[in-house]
């Protein structure tokens, strides 16, 4: 077995030097490459990933693999959950012809560019071919990977969300859908909120200076991190040294970059504060895409938009803004940034209504999967999920079908972690409550002590213990939405004057 594991490390160390080298062309590509260099970096990519599969998918290193799996008993605790999770990986892979992983890079390294095009220009056709080879692959890879346990658009599902399948998807959001849209109606039938004042014109380069702000504010360390600009705000990173995000500026609307940026900081805080001792393990970083949710909308939603973060804050951005911002009160200012509205874009919608938004994606995913939904009917059923779901019109593509990045990734599975992270989130508050004094944690100068809850009881894991584990270890009990739905419907019911709610 010592000599398994020479060659497993050995291996690693050289996977892991790809790895990093992957991720920073991404991150490239993503920020701040030129749009020309578009087939020529998707070459590259190719070769690159044909050199990690030399690697990974050399019979030296997969029996070694094997070898450690099938003795992963005699391991340390740490080694043994890193080679159950590499060897099942593996597995996957190597269900997979080479020939087409290597294309299916090349692909998704071209998919992000003309996506980006396709939206800036409200050009769904651009798009759409592209779009059709992704969901080909995904439907190839759900044929390579089908278990009799594990079928259709449950393997996808599966890989951001592991025992996550569709029949708990599908309790989950009918629960959601009895609760949420009987209450969402309630309220939208009332007065709206006024939030007028957050579309004037608000300096792009003060907005930076406020994102700026918020990084001091959540203890975001700039030696191990930067942020640069995206079409679409996303956390990238490395290890817990090297963690990066993004973020998008509107003139005429201020709360999309100070939400997006304390969302972002909110995963990248998870990154920073997992233990160091699993950089270069396959159990670095997050546990799952759910569990990562649930700290960036912990941080956006639960901390971002509560009334005490504000009563320190609000009088900063008030200073900055000072012109449009003087006669605005702060009561004024928490009743905007929590208004509840149909709205058309996912990551603009406040709390009530983002669910919802993730039920239209949900079943356009099922539609896509099971069934042979011709691409260019997407834009319809996109179109009509939204009258349903929300009773809204949408008046394009941009601000439909081509609003979100994941599909360009192939990220087909991710978009229902985004409602289950914020069911996670909001169990983990109700166990905090009962820990610290929330007013005075989420009112302090900077939000260390909601850092160092959230590293004790969640971050420092990183990848060792499973959602399911970290809940029932820190909440005492197994995931329960109820908890989430409590949640919202007592701080909305506060926010618009409800009983008996």
């Amino acid at each position: 077995m010592e000599n398994a594991l020479e060659i497993y490390q050995k291996a690693r160390k050289k996977l892991n030097a790809f790895h990093y080298a992957m991720y920073l062309i991404s991150w490239d590509s993503e920020t701040e490459a030129p749009v020309g260099c578009l087939e020529e970096r998707s070459k590259q990519i190719g070769e690159l990933v044909s050199m990690m599969l030399e690697i990974s998918h050399c019979k030296e290193y997969v029996e070694a693999v094997k070898t450690l799996y099938d003795k992963k008993e005699e391991l340390t605790t740490d080694l043994k959950l890193e080679i159950v999770k590499v060897w099942e990986e593996l597995e996957k892979e190597l269900k997979i012809p080479e020939a087409e992983l290597i294309e299916y890079e090349m692909l998704l390294a071209k998919a992000n560019n003309i996506w980006c095009e396709a939206k800036l220009n409200n050009n769904y056709a651009l798009f759409a071919p592209v779009l059709a080879q992704i969901i080909n692959w995904q439907k190839k890879y759900i044929q390579y990977l089908e278990t009799d346990t594990l079928k259709g658009y449950d393997v996808l599902l599966n890989d951001y969300e592991k025992g996550f399948t569709k029949k708990e998807y599908d309790e989950f959001f009918n629960l959601l859908k009895k609760e949420l849209v009987p209450f969402v109606k309630k309220i939208t039938s009332l007065k709206p909120l006024d939030d007028s004042f957050v579309y004037k014109k608000y300096s792009i380069d003060k907005q930076k200076e406020f994102a700026y702000y918020l990084m001091d504010v959540m203890c975001f360390d700039k030696k191990f991190g930067l942020t640069k600009e995206s079409e679409h705000p996303f956390t990238s990173g490395y290890g817990t040294t090297d963690v990066r995000v993004t973020c998008h500026y509107y003139e005429n609307l201020l709360t999309s970059s100070i939400f997006s940026m304390i969302h972002e900081l909110g995963h990248a805080t998870y990154e920073r504060q997992c233990d160091s001792k699993y950089d270069d393990t396959a159990l670095s970083g997050g546990t799952t895409m759910a569990m990562h949710e649930s700290q960036s909308r912990f941080y956006e939603n639960i901390v971002g938009r509560s009334y005490p973060f504000w009563s320190k804050h609000y009088p900063v951005l008030q200073q900055l803004f000072f012109e449009n911002l003087h006669d605005v009160e702060l009561d004024d200012f928490y009743h905007a940034i929590n208004k509840i509205e149909k709205t058309l874009i996912r990551t603009e919608a406040d709390e009530l209504t983002y669910p919802l938004h993730i039920m239209v994606r949900y079943d356009i995913e099922k539609a896509i999967i099971e069934s042979n939904l011709d691409v260019h009917a997407l834009p319809k059923l996109w179109n009509k999920l939204y009258q349903d779901y929300l009773g809204i019109e949408v008046p394009n593509d941009t601000k439909g079908i081509l609003q979100d990045v994941h599909w360009a990734g192939g990220s087909f599975g991710y978009f229902p972690t985004y409602a289950l992270g914020s069911a996670y989130a909001a169990q983990l508050y109700h166990q905090m409550k009962k820990e610290l004094n929330i007013d005075e944690a989420f009112g302090a100068d900077d939000l260390s002590k909601v850092n160092a809850w959230l590293k004790e009881k969640v971050h420092k894991y990183a990848g060792s213990k499973s959602p399911k584990e970290i809940l029932l270890m820190v909440t005492h009990e197994e995931f329960n939405p109820k908890y989430y739905l409590e949640y919202l419907k007592e701080k909305y019911s506060k926010i618009y004057q409800l009983t008996n709610e």
